[in-house]
């Protein structure tokens, strides 16, 4: 379940930003770019989340 959040949100946040940009570049809006994006963004958090452990945080 917290993947399906996690990308649920990276996808909408994504969309708005994707929709935000275009609009003020004055481009027509692509779905497919926000998608992809939203997929790219969410591997990588998943990445990140995996690098850095509760032991390496507490260490700190």
């Amino acid at each position: 379940m917290q993947y399906i959040m996690t990308f649920f949100w990276t996808f909408l946040l994504t969309e708005m930003l994707t929709y935000v940009v275009s609009s003020m570049n004055g481009a027509e809006f692509n779905f497919m770019t926000g998608l992809i994006l939203s997929i790219i963004a969410t591997i990588l958090l998943f990445i990140f989340s995996a690098l850095l452990t509760d032991d390496q945080a507490e260490q700190h």
